[in-house]
């Protein structure tokens, strides 16, 4: 007899960033659902505009080898056994800024209220961030499958780094001018 390996469902948020308008929506339920009200500053996903009609939503890619968590002096962070998110442990996090400069993305923030850092926890699997963007009809997020054959650190860049590459993309060489 013959035994099945079972494919078991990573959940990972899948990004279309030309697809992203800037309303915002995510970072107002993703605030919502961790701070129990509305407060972008502290949302775990946070859309930057940084060249005119360029909306990056950004947030944690789940590298493979996990910098932040490797970096933290305090063992404050660790990754969730089912979904593979980052997970912040407020009571050991110092807001010391190790998993910051760690990060190659440079994800996690500062709560703007709090000695903590914020990083996206997935919502434990099933995201808000997705849930609001599909039902407002932008599918700029969506949820997907985490696989082995996907290479994740490459979402891990800085919200300038993608908005260059989306001017080059929008408008050809003549974005080259908004770098």
């Amino acid at each position: 007899m013959c035994a099945r390996r079972v494919q078991t469902f990573r959940p990972w948020i899948v990004r279309d960033y030309i697809k992203c308008t800037g309303c915002r929506l995510c970072e107002i339920t993703c605030s919502i659902k961790h701070e129990g009200r509305i407060w972008p500053e502290a949302s775990r996903i946070r859309v930057f505009m940084l060249v005119p009609g360029v909306e990056v939503p950004h947030l944690c890619a789940q590298c493979s080898n996990y910098p932040c968590v490797n970096s933290c002096p305090v063992e404050a962070l660790s990754v969730h056994k089912e979904t593979g998110a980052v997970l912040v442990d407020d009571e050991k996090c110092t807001a010391c800024g190790s998993c910051i400069k760690a990060c190659p993305g440079e994800v996690p923030h500062l709560h703007p209220d709090r000695k903590q850092v914020v990083i996206c926890d997935l919502c434990d699997g099933d995201p808000e961030c997705v849930k609001i963007c599909e039902r407002a009809g932008y599918f700029a997020l969506f949820k997907g499958n985490r696989t082995e054959s996907i290479n994740y650190d490459l979402y891990a860049k800085n919200p300038e780094e993608i908005a260059a590459n989306l001017v080059i993309n929008l408008y050809g060489e003549k974005g080259e001018e908004f770098i």
